[in-house]
């Protein structure tokens, strides 16, 4: 049920897209506009041919959900130790399929997956403000690295 994104998938991620850009927008509408997406087609498509950045889908009879990942490492650098990390970008369960547990699938994916490919850590943002996800994440056993701040002037 959880595979590589493939072309055909756009048009239904775009559609996942657009409800994250509403929670967000809705959380921040000082910094995210109204009725858009993070990535258009073509961006999609570029994504799609990206092996550093791959987008898994929880496909039953459709697209039901998705996690947008990033490959990083730091290799030499002068105060960093030497790591692989999963980012993930985003993780989306249609709004009709919630409480199916296929963002637990999902996730549960992307970390054999970054194990697989032999990262040391997963790491992801939560937009203040946005409790599930914050919520969703801990239950998975993530915990909070960092955090930024801000002052709006």
């Amino acid at each position: 049920m959880i595979r590589r994104a493939e072309k055909k998938d756009i048009g239904s991620i775009l559609e996942l897209l657009h409800q994250v850009s509403a929670v967000h927008n809705s959380i921040r509408p000082d910094l995210f506009r109204e009725n858009t997406t993070k990535y258009n087609r073509d961006e999609l498509e570029a994504l799609l041919a990206d092996d550093s950045k791959p987008i898994f889908v929880f496909d039953d009879d459709g697209v039901a959900g998705y996690a947008f990942c990033q490959i990083t490492e730091v290799k030499n650098h002068l105060l960093l130790q030497d790591r692989k990390n999963l980012y993930i970008d985003d993780i989306c369960v249609d709004e009709c399929s919630r409480g199916q547990h296929i963002g637990k699938a999902l996730y549960d994916f992307v970390h054999n997956y970054a194990l697989s490919i032999h990262c040391q850590s997963i790491t992801l943002n939560v937009w203040e403000g946005n409790e599930p996800a914050y919520s969703f994440y801990r239950n998975m056993g993530m915990k909070v690295q960092k955090t930024t701040m801000e002052t709006i002037l």
